[in-house]
């Protein structure tokens, strides 16, 4: 039989309130819902040009504010979805 102190509790408490605050830290650092061009660009590694023919031909979407060019991360993960190559089972290992 162990006993607890307030002292345990009072460290538990401080622990499980760290744990929670790094997971919401997590979350709200990665979804970003609308991205610029440049970011967008950033994280497919393609031309200012590339991503012009994507907007172009229609496959990705986007929305105009200004002068500026907003893309829907979720818009970006179908693309990323849609166009997945599955890998061929390996017959030889």
């Amino acid at each position: 039989m162990e006993i607890l102190t307030k002292e345990d509790l009072h460290e538990f408490g401080k622990s499980l309130l760290e744990d929670i605050q790094t997971i919401v830290k997590g979350k709200n650092e990665k979804s970003k819902k609308w991205l610029k061009s440049t970011e967008v660009r950033k994280l497919l590694n393609i031309s200012p040009g590339t991503l012009q023919n994507l907007r172009i031909n229609g496959t990705l979407t986007y929305t105009k504010v200004g002068g500026i060019i907003y893309y829907s991360d979720l818009d970006i993960e179908k693309l990323l979805e849609i166009n997945k190559v599955n890998a061929l089972p390996r017959l030889f290992k």
